[in-house]
């Protein structure tokens, strides 16, 4: 089952930036993750304003796979890296209608 990782970024500095980028997308590759977007390009139609200077979605094969990226040694230090210098919020979505 396809799963999504849906997250907005706003970094509080940059000091991060460098070192997780070319980590994180060698480590979703890896995971059989493909971005479908990452973009400062967003606007919201509804809902209480809630601001993010990112909108990255990230398609994974399964559940597991999203999970084994977020818990690789590798990443865990840029994870953290990343959480400490932004305001991020990250959901998985499993890719299914339930209203269908």
């Amino acid at each position: 089952m396809t799963y999504y990782s849906v997250l907005d970024v706003t970094p509080t500095t940059d000091k991060w930036i460098a070192a997780y980028l070319p980590t994180a997308n060698k480590l979703v590759s890896k995971h059989g993750g493909q971005y479908l977007a990452r973009t400062a390009n967003h606007e919201q139609l509804e809902g209480a304003k809630k601001e993010a200077a990112l909108r990255i979605i990230i398609q994974w094969p399964s559940k597991e796979s999203a999970q084994n990226f977020m818990k690789d040694p590798e990443y865990v230090p840029h994870l953290k890296s990343r959480t400490e210098g932004s305001v991020s919020h990250h959901f998985l979505v499993e890719g299914k209608d339930d209203l269908a």
